[in-house]
C-alpha cells in the first residue's frame, strides 16, 4: 500500500484568538509543504471558528507547489452543484491537479442546518442527486438534468478539472453512509473511528460497490486520526461519549503526538492507507513566548506540533 499522511486544520481546533488565524494558517501551510506532508485538510463549520475550506484551499494552492489539499469534509446538502463543481474544477486547474474533493452530509447541529438551509431529513436525497450531477458537469461538455431538486438545460462547467477522473472521497460511518460511498464515492475517509470499525467499513463499502457494478481502489481507504496534545480534556471526552456512547474516547483519540504512530500502524493493518492527523486542541504555547510576551507564541506552538508529528509519522509514508 502507498501510505500517505496529511494534516488537518480547523473544526475543534481553530486559534482561540481570531487575530492570529492568518499568521497561523500561513505557517501551517508552509510547514506542511516544507516537511513533506502529503496533504492539508480543512474542516468545514459554517457557523464555527474554522476558515471557509474553499478559501483556505485556494490560499494553500497559491502558496505551495507540491502539497495537496481537501476539505474534511465539505457539506454538500445545501450547495448548488453547478457552483460547487465549478469552484472545485477551477481549484484543481489553477493548482495543477492537487485538489482532493471530499464530501459529507454535515454534522447533526441545528445552527449548521440553518446555515445550509436543508433540514436533516432532506440531506441524503440532496446529496444523492447532487454528487452524480457534479460528476457529469466535470466530464460532459453540456449537461441536461431534470431531477427532484435541480433542473439544468444546456449547462457547461469549464474549465474541467485537470485530474481525470476527479476522484471523490466520502466521510461518514453509519451503514447508510457506507453504502452511499460504495454507490457514489471513489474513496472513504471516516473520522473518530477504530481499526476494527474501519475493517468492517471497508468490507461494506467494497461489497456495495460490487453490487452496483463498481470497484473501489483498495488504496482509497483512509481515516482521520484525532489527537490531543496531553491528556484528554473532559469537554472532548463528554462530546465523544454523546456521539459514540459505545466507545471509550481513548479508543479513537490519541493522547499526545507520541501516541499517533501506533494508531496509524493499526489502521494500516486494518486496510487503510491514507491518513489525516488532526489536533482537537490548540498546541501549548512555548514557555519562551510566555516569558517574553511575544505575540508569535501561537505560530511557534504550531511549528512545534507539526515538526513533532512529522518526526513521529512521516517515515511511514511509502
Amino acid at each position: 500500500m502507498r501510505i500517505r499522511v496529511g494534516f488537518g486544520f480547523g473544526g475543534s481546533t481553530g486559534p482561540g484568538d481570531e487575530r492570529g488565524v492568518d499568521q497561523i494558517f500561513a505557517a501551517v501551510v508552509d510547514d506542511l509543504e516544507r516537511l513533506g506532508f502529503d496533504s492539508l485538510w480543512v474542516s468545514e463549520r459554517a457557523t464555527g471558528t474554522t476558515l471557509d475550506p474553499m478559501v483556505a484551499m485556494a490560499f494553500a494552492a497559491g502558496r505551495t507547489e507540491r502539497l495537496k489539499f481537501g476539505p474534511a469534509v465539505m457539506v454538500l446538502p445545501g450547495r448548488n452543484p453547478v457552483l460547487c463543481a465549478k469552484a472545485l474544477a477551477s481549484l484543481d486547474r489553477v493548482s495543477g491537479g492537487r485538489a482532493l474533493p471530499a464530501f459529507g452530509l454535515g454534522i447533526a447541529d441545528a445552527a449548521e442546518h440553518q446555515a445550509f438551509g436543508v433540514q436533516r431529513g432532506d440531506r441524503a436525497a440532496w446529496f444523492d442527486e447532487a454528487l452524480p450531477l457534479m460528476r457529469r458537469l466535470w466530464t460532459e461538455d453540456v449537461v441536461d438534468h431534470d431531477g427532484d431538486r435541480f433542473h439544468l438545460e444546456g449547462v457547461r462547467v469549464q474549465p474541467k478539472p485537470i485530474q481525470d477522473p476527479f476522484e471523490v472521497w466520502l466521510g461518514g460511518q453509519a451503514p447508510s453512509e457506507l453504502r452511499r460511498c460504495g454507490r457514489l464515492g471513489d474513496g472513504w475517509l471516516p473520522s473518530f473511528t477504530t481499526p476494527s470499525m474501519v475493517s468492517d467499513g471497508i468490507r461494506l463499502v467494497s461489497t456495495t460497490a460490487t453490487e452496483h457494478g463498481r470497484t473501489i481502489d483498495p488504496e482509497h481507504f483512509g481515516a482521520l486520526v484525532p489527537f490531543v496534545h496531553g491528556s484528554m480534556p473532559e469537554r472532548f471526552a463528554a462530546r465523544l461519549r454523546v456521539r459514540q456512547p459505545e466507545l471509550d474516547p481513548r479508543e479513537v483519540v490519541a493522547q499526545g503526538v507520541a501516541g499517533i504512530r501506533s494508531r496509524l500502524e493499526a489502521f494500516v493493518s486494518a486496510g487503510a492507507s491514507k491518513f489525516v492527523v488532526f489536533p482537537l486542541d490548540e498546541p501549548p504555547e512555548p514557555s519562551s513566548s510566555r516569558s517574553t510576551g511575544s505575540t508569535s507564541g501561537g505560530v511557534d506552538a504550531w511549528h512545534a506540533t507539526i515538526e513533532d508529528v512529522a518526526t513521529e509519522c512521516l517515515s511511514l509514508q511509502s
